[in-house]
């Protein structure tokens, strides 16, 4: 019986289906994050390393070693957690799945708000799915987009609120959307779009709000989120601050890519992986159709968008529209900023991770194919109409049948990244085995091994030929250059262990002291560093 008084949770069928969903794509990762998977590397090693040095050495970074546009919320969120427990990849994961949980549910608010709840439960259904590409991207600690997605759930939702006269505290609600902003801008730079068009809603909504006090926390709550950045681009020595980083690594040398090609590789094949239609091999030609859809779907959704705010017959309802226009501006100002870049052309595959923030806009480019579906189902639809309908719904279950697809290869892809996963560790074991304590390797290497070994072993980087390679943590190099004896840990027939055979000469197979999958470990009988 029902105690007077008591307060009871009420959850109507769209938000119990969508409670559901939300936890079997949670569940889902969760078990993936305790495997380990997707696999590690020497990128996301770095973040942990960095956990790592907040919690036991009092370092406070702001940018990812060696690389200062990157922010390193992430790791400060990892590192309590890896300071209690120690350098552990599900640990350190740990903090961006709880992430992808919020993401989820501040979707799921914000689509059933400004569009529809069943729309709201079917995008939690896709975006509980995950391929290889999606859930790297939403597990993996590797700067940036786990944290933004749902700070801008979060500021769109605070603008809507705010419009439609919710909010008791306005004063709070608008420093907190300064704050997220402040906070994703230090995070990754590739938000700027989504938080141009956030803030634009939030003008639209509380215009009187920005003049006064409420406004006043705005800026200051942005000021303090931003604040890390600020502080170190003010001591960064000249060519070193963000921006300047940041057109750096977005160019690249020789001959511009065309526009055709940039065009494919960021819309027929970039949209795809980063939507989760593709497996991570890359997406076939029958899948590169979601490109251009998604550019039509984008259009409509604009014209929706447009027509809900003439058809708005309150306030309330014209900032709603205004949310969903917001969603459209995002995506589309995202994917001309990746499509303008040498990067969507060079290696669509590895740089899709991109457009992995259109995310947010899911429900907005779903919206015109469920209006069509909604319709047709009506009594009073018409046979053009019902035509429209079948067709729309045909295109939902192909969506769907097709994220279902690249989720399951990557769950059959598990098996082979959890044995690569545990050559790493036994690669580190081995080290640890032999004695070595500073060893040299190649990039992708280096950090992983120092991670997996919680620093019990440093590794300095080295290129093909033997020189200095990239090195984001100075510490290590210079503890490495000081050892009398340090090992190597090269890939079996790489450039680089070519090299070092050679200078070995006779004594290449005496020095080899471990071999591990594709690694051998050497360890030679005098400090051998070519480039000194």
């Amino acid at each position: 019986m029902h105690r007077p008084g008591r307060w009871r949770p009420t959850l109507d069928r769209p938000a119990l289906v969508a409670l559901l969903l939300g936890l079997a794509g949670v569940g889902y990762r969760l078990v993936l994050t305790l495997f380990t998977v997707p696999g590690s590397n020497s990128d996301e090693a770095t973040f942990g390393l960095a956990a790592l040095h907040i919690a036991h050495h009092h370092e406070r970074p702001v940018f990812l070693y060696g690389q200062r546009y990157m922010g390193m919320l992430e790791s400060y969120l990892a590192a309590p957690l890896v300071g209690w427990a120690g350098p552990s990849w599900p640990v350190l994961r740990l903090p961006v799945l709880a992430l992808y949980a919020i993401f989820l549910w501040l979707s799921y608010r914000l689509t059933r708000r400004i569009f529809s709840p069943w729309l709201a439960v079917f995008a939690v259904g896709l975006l509980a799915l995950g391929s290889e590409r999606v859930v790297r991207d939403q597990l993996t600690v590797v700067g940036g987009r786990p944290e933004v997605k749902p700070a801008v759930l979060a500021m769109l939702l605070i603008a809507v609120a705010l419009g439609e006269r919710r909010v008791r505290h306005r004063w709070l609600a608008t420093g907190g959307f300064g704050l997220l902003a402040g906070l994703a801008l230090w995070s990754d730079w590739l938000i700027v779009p989504y938080l141009a068009a956030a803030g634009l809603v939030l003008l639209w909504a509380a215009p009187r709000d920005l003049i006064r006090w409420p406004g006043m926390l705005l800026v200051a709550g942005f000021l303090v989120g931003v604040a890390p950045m600020i502080k170190d681009n003010l001591v960064a020595p000249p060519g070193q601050d963000s921006l300047s980083v940041f057109r750096t690594i977005s160019t690249r040398p020789g001959a511009p890519p065309s526009w055709s090609e940039r065009v494919r590789g960021g819309l027929l094949e970039g949209v795809p992986l980063a939507g989760g239609l593709c497996p991570s091999s890359g997406c076939p030609r029958w899948l590169t159709w979601f490109g251009p859809a998604y550019l039509a779907l984008l259009l409509a959704a604009a014209v929706l968008g447009v027509v809900a705010y003439r058809r708005a017959g309150d306030a309330a309802a014209r900032v709603r529209a205004v949310a969903q226009l917001a969603l459209v501006v995002g995506a589309a100002l995202t994917l001309l900023g990746y499509v303008r870049s040498a990067l969507s052309a060079t290696d669509p595959l590895g740089n899709a991770r991109y457009l992995s923030v259109l995310q947010i806009s899911l429900p907005a480019v779903l919206w015109p194919l469920w209006l069509a579906a909604a319709h047709a189902a009506r009594a009073t639809a018409g046979p053009a109409a019902r035509i429209g309908g079948a067709a729309t719904g045909i295109g939902l279950a192909a969506l769907t049948a097709a994220t279902v697809a690249a989720s399951g290869a990557f769950v059959g892809d598990a098996p082979s990244i959890r044995a690569e996963e545990r050559r790493a560790r036994e690669l580190a074991d081995a080290v640890g085995r032999a004695g070595l304590h500073e060893v040299y390797g190649d990039y992708w290497t280096c950090n992983r091994l120092i991670f997996n070994t919680g620093e019990s072993v440093v590794c300095g980087v080295l290129d093909g030929t033997l020189t200095p390679g990239q090195n984001r943590y100075p510490a290590y190099w210079k503890r490495v250059g000081r050892a009398e004896r340090p090992g190597y840990v090269l890939r079996i027939g790489s450039p680089a262990e070519r090299t070092l055979r050679l200078l070995l000469g006779g004594r290449a197979d005496a020095a080899v002291v471990a071999e591990v999958g594709d690694h051998r470990v050497y360890h030679p009988p005098i400090a051998l560093r070519p480039w000194r």
